[in-house]
């Protein structure tokens, strides 16, 4: 999906960033920037905040069985 500005300022200022950093393009600037605020968000973040979603996943998961058999599996996975 395509992003358009529309507004005049929020122009001007992917123009400004575009030519500071030497993009190419003002979408190749409005990219990099975007990329960056994640970064700096993200390094604001505490590791439970960061890797929420992965801790909800292995919750849903549940806790490994601890019967189950790996080389059992591997064995019929590979026909041996």
């Amino acid at each position: 999906m395509a992003l358009y500005i529309r507004d005049d300022d929020v122009d001007a200022l992917a123009a400004k960033v575009q030519a500071a950093t030497g993009a190419r393009t003002k979408t190749e600037a409005v990219r990099a920037a975007l990329e960056h605020e994640l970064e700096r968000v993200k390094a604001g973040q505490s590791f439970d905040e960061r890797n929420a979603e992965a801790f909800a996943l292995a919750d849903r998961i549940g806790p490994p069985n601890p019967d189950f058999d790996e080389k059992a599996f591997m064995n019929e996975m590979w026909g041996g």
